[in-house]
């Protein structure tokens, strides 16, 4: 008897799943400076500062300028350069064990990537080496909407094929899962291996 697929479709974060950095140096330099663990994130990562670079409309280099701008109310303009240049520099990598888990999937369903992401992303993925990883890549910054608009889920539903009840979709946000789910997916809130272990069972046991 053929127990039949759990579901059709894995739709898969990048940032925070796939790929992580190394923002020691960074951290050091903030402490350095007087200031909080994370002030940099906070500013390059605020809606009004990286939303025009998620959505495809200003490049990295004038998204780190405007948060450049941003920090410069904190601290002298030269500390913000240099707090900018060291999250730039962060050393990146991808999760061998997750990439091994999405390549047993990728046996059973297609894998797609849905990431709120620049317009660099075709860059950031040939240097890890994950060009040609997923079956699809659907990049905020090229089709023009961010997670966790549910447009943005819809079309990598599309691209798979699938219906939206049909996929799995994984995420280390909590606000994106919560909108997968709204939108009848099977969503899980990624912290760590185990999770994705446990959301591929079903699949690959």
């Amino acid at each position: 008897m053929t127990i039949p697929r759990p579901y059709d479709a894995m739709l898969c974060d990048f940032d925070g799943v796939i790929r992580f950095h190394d923002q020691s140096e960074l951290i050091e330099l903030e402490r350095a400076m007087g200031l909080a663990e994370g002030t940099t994130a906070k500013a390059v990562f605020a809606p009004e500062v990286d939303r025009p670079a998620l959505l495809g409309q200003i490049t990295v280099e004038q998204w780190m300028e405007a948060a450049e701008a941003a920090l410069a109310l904190q601290v002298p303009r030269e500390q913000a350069r240099t707090l900018l240049t060291a999250f730039v520099k962060a050393p990146a990598r991808a999760d061998e064990d997750v990439l091994g888990l999405l390549r047993r999937a990728q046996a059973h369903v297609p894998v797609v990537l849905v990431t709120n992401a620049t317009l660099d992303l075709e860059d950031d993925l040939a240097w890890l080496g994950l060009s040609h990883f997923a079956d699809e890549v659907v990049s905020s910054a090229r089709v023009g909407v961010v997670k966790p608009d549910a447009r943005i889920y819809e079309i990598a539903a599309e691209r798979a094929g699938v219906p939206l009840g049909r996929c799995l979709f994984v995420d280390d946000r909590a606000e994106n899962v919560e909108a997968a789910r709204a939108l009848g997916m099977t969503a899980v809130l990624f912290t760590g291996v185990p999770d994705l272990e446990t959301a591929l069972a079903p699949l690959l046991d």
